[in-house]
Formats: structure tokens, C-alpha cells, sequence
């Protein structure tokens, strides 16, 4: 008796051999749910890269606003201070438009300014972020500290 009951767990006809259609689906089920993590979190890490470029260009921009103003006694147009997108070789590469509001208003001197980086892509989180020649920052949406910091 004993031996046939060992025959029969030896038999290769009684053993599966592969994975059944379920197993394969929940094994399908698990990556999609992985990589969906995945994406979600490269693409918000992707953003952030974005904004802290966009920072960058802004502080820049405004180091360069204090630069002309030391030399001229007022603020200058983003011609006139030679600031550009900051986008190295490739302008249609820049993340943020920079534009300049100068108070008061024309024809000047101009003791005061806005820089206003606007995102070339989709920041729900941020939006368009800011900074005077006082240093206050500034942002379209969501909290400073996320977007600033």
C-alpha cells in the first residue's frame, strides 16, 4: 500500500507544470500596481526638478536685476539687464518663462520689480512662482513651503 502511494506522488502526470491562468493574472495585477506607484512618484520627482530649476532661474535673474540697479539706480527690463530663459543651448528646453513687472510704471526710474517664472509644463501643485526685489517669494497656488522650499 505504502508503495503505490508513493508511486502516485512520483507519477509526473499527477504534478502541474507551469502556472495556472489566475496565478498569471494576479501576478499581472501586482506590477500594474507597482509600476502605477512607480510612474506617479518619478513624475512628481520630475516636477520638483522642474520647480527647483525654476527657483534657480528666478534667484539668478534677480541677483542680476541688483546687479544692474547697482550700476544704473534703477531696475531694468529683462533686455536691458541681459536676462534671459537660462535654458542653456536649447531655449524650447526651459522649464519656466521668466517676465518682468517694473514699478512703478513708465517711463520710470524703476525702484522696485516682480519676476514671475510661469511653468512650460503642468504644475497644479505651485503654478506660477514669484519674487520682488524685496525678496518676498511668491507662488500661484498650493503653500510656500512646498513650493519655495
Amino acid at each position: 500500500m505504502m508503495n503505490l502511494m508513493c508511486m502516485k506522488l512520483m507519477n509526473p502526470r499527477n504534478h502541474s507544470r507551469g502556472f495556472t491562468l489566475i496565478e498569471l493574472m494576479i501576478v499581472v495585477v501586482i506590477i500594474g500596481i507597482l509600476a502605477m506607484i512607480a510612474f506617479s512618484i518619478y513624475t512628481n520627482e520630475v516636477i520638483k526638478g522642474k520647480r527647483a530649476e525654476g527657483k534657480a532661474s528666478l534667484l539668478q535673474a534677480a541677483q542680476i536685476e541688483e546687479r544692474y540697479y547697482t550700476a544704473n539706480n534703477q531696475y531694468g527690463t529683462l533686455a536691458a539687464s541681459n536676462i534671459s530663459d537660462f535654458s542653456g543651448d536649447n531655449p524650447s528646453r526651459a522649464a519656466y518663462t521668466i517676465t518682468i513687472t517694473l514699478t512703478p510704471a513708465a517711463p520710470g526710474p524703476y525702484t522696485g520689480f516682480t519676476l514671475t517664472g510661469t511653468p512650460n509644463f503642468t504644475d497644479t501643485a505651485c503654478g506660477a512662482l514669484t519674487i520682488t526685489n524685496t525678496g518676498v517669494k511668491g507662488q500661484g497656488a498650493g503653500d510656500i513651503t512646498t513650493c519655495w522650499h
